[in-house]
C-alpha cells in the first residue's frame, strides 16, 4: 500500500536500517538512530541507482512525491535524473557572476521538463526576441528596476503592451529561480507593478450577437455549407464556450467520452492549470460524428495540408463571415453570450466563471480547482445544451427545464 502522512510519521527506528516501499521505487529509509530518508531506486542504462530526494520531515510526503515525479520524467525524456542534478549543482557553483543570460538558461533548463514543445519555443523565442537584447548581458544580481522599465516600455512602444507584460512575466521566474539558487538576493521586478509603467489597454470584447439573434444564428451553423469538421468544430464551440485555440488544438486523448468529460492540461490552459469541461450529450453527440471523420488523427481538428498541424484560429472565423456574421459573430464570441444567458438564467456565478476558466488560480489551489463544483458545473452544462438544441429546433429563445438557480 502507498505511504501516508500518519505512516511516514509513525515510522519508528529499529535495530537495523529498513525501508518502507510507496510506488514506483520511492522509499523512505528509517534508519537505526531514527533518520527518516526519502530515497529512489531506478536504472540507467542497464546500472542500478539509488537518488536520494531529502529528509523527512523537512521533506514532507507530498514534496517527496513531486521530486520523485519530476525526476521520473527526467529519466522518460532519456536522461539521468543523479547526473541533471550533478549537472545544475555545478553550472550554479561556477556562475560567481552570473549574467542574467546565463541564468535565464538554468531557469528554462529546470522550468522545461512538464511543459509541452509548443509553450518551451514560445518562452524561448519571448526571452531571446524581447528580455536578453536589453539585460542578458548583465550581471542578474546588478540589475535594478529602471533597465525592467525602459525594457517593458520599448516592447509597448512597439505596440505590443500585452507581450510587455508576459516578457515581465517571464524575467520575474528567472529572478525567483536566481534567488533559490543563492545567484541573486533580490526580484527588483516585485519593487513595481506593471501598471505603474505601462498604459492601461482598453479591454476589447470580441464580437458577439445579442442573445436574441442567437436562433438564427444556430440555424445557419446548422444548414453550414462549408466542410463538415469545420462545422462541428463551430457546433462544439457553442457547446463548451472553450476558447479558439483550446478548442482546435484538442486532441482526442483529453476526451472521456465514457464518463462525458474533456480533460484540458495545463499546458493548453491560457492559466497554466488543468481545465474540464463536462459534456453535455450534445456535445457528446457531435464529438462521435467528428470521430468518423478525424479519429484516425491526434488532433480533432487537422489542417487540410497537414494532419499534424491543426487548423488555422481564423477558419472559424471566416466560417462565420461566410454564413453572414462578419463583425457580428467571432468563435470567442460564444464565451461572452453563454456567460450572459447563464448569468441572466439564474445559475451560480462562480461556477459559469469557473467553467469559462476565469477564477483566479495561484500555485497551492490549482491542482484542485479545475475539478471544483464539477456535479453542479456538468448539470450547468447538459442545460446549456439542451437550451441550444431545443433553441436550435424551435427558431426562438426558451427557458431552461430544469430550476437554475
Amino acid at each position: 500500500m502507498p505511504l501516508t502522512d500518519v505512516k511516514v510519521r509513525n515510522a519508528n527506528p529499529k535495530q537495523k536500517a529498513y525501508r518502507i516501499p510507496d510506488a514506483k521505487g520511492l522509499h523512505l529509509f528509517v534508519t537505526p538512530s531514527g533518520g527518516k530518508l526519502w530515497r529512489w531506486k531506478y536504472r540507467f542504462n542497464g546500472a542500478q541507482k539509488l537518488m536520494a530526494l531529502g529528509k523527512y520531515p523537512e521533506v514532507p510526503l507530498a514534496v517527496a512525491r513531486d521530486r520523485h515525479a519530476a525526476a521520473r520524467r527526467q529519466l522518460a525524456a532519456g536522461s539521468d535524473p543523479m547526473a541533471v542534478r550533478k549537472a545544475e549543482k555545478i553550472a550554479i557553483q561556477t556562475c560567481a557572476e552570473s549574467s542574467f543570460q546565463s541564468v535565464a538558461a538554468l531557469w528554462m533548463n529546470h522550468w522545461r521538463q512538464d511543459k509541452s514543445a509548443q509553450h518551451i519555443d514560445s518562452t524561448r523565442r519571448r526571452l531571446e526576441a524581447n528580455v536578453l537584447p536589453y539585460i542578458g548581458s548583465r550581471p542578474i544580481g546588478e540589475i535594478e528596476p529602471p533597465e525592467l522599465v525602459a525594457m517593458v516600455k520599448a516592447i509597448e512602444a512597439r505596440g505590443a503592451a500585452d507581450l510587455a507584460k508576459r516578457a515581465l512575466q517571464t524575467t520575474g521566474q528567472v529572478f525567483r529561480y536566481a534567488i533559490a539558487h543563492g545567484l541573486a538576493k533580490r526580484n527588483p521586478i516585485v519593487e513595481f507593478k506593471p501598471s505603474d509603467v505601462l498604459k492601461p489597454t482598453k479591454k476589447v470584447n470580441l464580437a458577439r450577437v445579442d442573445a436574441n439573434e442567437l436562433p438564427a444564428l444556430l440555424r445557419a451553423i446548422e444548414v453550414y455549407r462549408g466542410t463538415q469538421v469545420t462545422r462541428l468544430a463551430i457546433k462544439l464551440m457553442a457547446l463548451t464556450f472553450v476558447r479558439t485555440t483550446e478548442l482546435i488544438e484538442a486532441r482526442w486523448s483529453e476526451f472521456d467520452l465514457e464518463n462525458g468529460r474533456w480533460n484540458i492540461p495545463a499546458e493548453r490552459m491560457k492559466m497554466d492549470t488543468p481545465h474540464i469541461v463536462p459534456l453535455s450529450s450534445q456535445a457528446i453527440e457531435v464529438l462521435e460524428l467528428l470521430k468518423s471523420l478525424t479519429g484516425d488523427c491526434e488532433l480533432l481538428f487537422p489542417g487540410e495540408r497537414n494532419p499534424n498541424k491543426s487548423m488555422s484560429n481564423n477558419t472559424i472565423l471566416f466560417a462565420l463571415d461566410r454564413m453572414g456574421y462578419k463583425g457580428r459573430q467571432t468563435g470567442h464570441g460564444f464565451r461572452g453570450l453563454a456567460s450572459t444567458i447563464l448569468h441572466e438564467r439564474g445559475f451560480n456565478h462562480e461556477h459559469i466563471e469557473l467553467q469559462l476558466a476565469h477564477a483566479p488560480r495561484n500555485a497551492v489551489s490549482a491542482a484542485y480547482n479545475h475539478a471544483l463544483y464539477l456535479e453542479p458545473r456538468a448539470v450547468m452544462m447538459q442545460a446549456w445544451g439542451d437550451f441550444l438544441e431545443q433553441t436550435q429546433r424551435g427558431g426562438k429563445l426558451l427557458p431552461f427545464r430544469h430550476d437554475a438557480a
